[in-house]
């Protein structure tokens, strides 16, 4: 296995993983894909869906497998982490998959008006303590962050283990009167039979939460 620096080196060939940092910003740069990722990425005009905070990548890997009719995007700031991700996409020549190595405080600088039809948000850092309740990536800071580039309807989803971001994150959209879809505080016992794909794609994360018989929480809702 490649060291974490052999790992961000080889990241920096994989065609499929591109980075936008604090240093592009402060140098006033534009993200070169911003608006273009269907056009100049995966030269089609298939739906395109993000994982925010992707780990290494399984949730992405799986629903691309499972939608090859749609684009898939995973996005971190852990680029070791990435690197699985990618590499696996690259080894099985996926072509609906990319990854994007930046800070989800940047992520709507990296897409345009309507460029994404779907955000998955899959067992994020909860941040229980109330006064890190503005790093949670469900915090009002960052849905207006999504509403930039999100297409109107655009579906949120978000799946964890933490009861406090689980009602949270149900707090936020009765709040701000977001169209709340489906819900459920233990996915495992309660998934739809024709929404299988929920459970049956598991992160790293999940299966450790789960081999501990944590229950698993999801929430789908709008922005718009």
């Amino acid at each position: 296995m490649p060291s974490k620096l052999e790992k961000f080196a080889e990241l920096e060939t994989f065609k499929n993983c591109f980075g936008f940092f604090f240093d592009n910003i402060s140098q006033g740069q534009t993200f070169a894909m911003k608006g273009k990722w269907r056009e100049n990425y995966f030269k089609n005009n298939n739906p395109l869906v993000l994982e925010l905070g992707c780990g290494k990548g399984e949730y992405t890997i799986g629903l691309a497998e499972n939608n090859p009719n749609k684009n898939y995007i995973g996005v971190d700031i852990k680029g070791n982490r990435i690197w699985t991700g990618a590499k696996q996409a690259l080894d099985k020549n996926m072509n609906n998959v990319a990854f994007l190595r930046t800070r989800i405080d940047f992520i709507d600088r990296c897409f345009s008006e309507n460029e994404a039809d779907e955000i998955w948000i899959t067992f994020p850092d909860p941040q229980p303590q109330k006064t890190r309740a503005r790093k949670r990536l469900t915090h009002p800071i960052f849905t207006n962050r999504y509403k930039k580039f999100l297409k109107p309807n655009g579906m949120v989803h978000l799946k964890t283990d933490s009861t406090s971001l689980y009602e949270y994150t149900l707090e936020v959209i009765e709040e701000n009167k977001f169209p709340l879809l489906w819900h459920t505080n233990n996915l495992y016992k309660n998934c739809p039979t024709d929404r299988q794909e929920l459970i049956n794609i598991k992160t790293y994360y999940e299966k450790l939460f789960t081999e501990k018989g944590e229950d698993i929480k999801y929430v789908c809702f709008k922005l718009s």
